[in-house]
């Protein structure tokens, strides 16, 4: 069974991020912010990261170009979800090492087919 690390401030995308990831069989753990996502990649080494952009303190594209720059968790799948849906921010995202970029709202279909396709690329 896959580990997916959400990274999100939103206690409301979170809960519905779980449930959707939970329901198909994933085992998840949640960090609130960058930092926190960050320390905890590195304890538990996820097999794949789902990655908010706006959060307080250190962003998500911040802590994303952290993890692929630590030997450690440089392996890791990050796909971005964020509510910036601009191409540039898809673009930057994906210049920052992440393999996806999701939009919120992002339905639950979509989100496990995302997880689904990280997991095995």
């Amino acid at each position: 069974m896959a580990l997916i690390l959400i990274v999100d401030d939103s206690p409301t995308e979170v809960h519905v991020m779980k449930s959707a990831l939970e329901r198909s069989g994933y085992q998840i753990a949640v960090a609130g912010n960058g930092q926190d996502g960050i320390r905890l990649a590195r304890q538990i080494h996820p097999d794949l990261i789902f990655m908010d952009i706006v959060m307080p303190g250190m962003n998500g594209y911040q802590a994303t170009r952290a993890l692929l720059n630590d030997p450690d968790t440089r392996s890791i799948p990050i796909v971005m979800v964020s509510s910036k849906g601009q191409e540039t921010d898809r673009i930057w995202g994906l210049r920052q090492g992440a393999v996806d970029y999701l939009v919120k709202p992002v339905s639950s279909e979509s989100l496990v087919r995302k997880a689904q396709a990280a997991l095995s690329a």
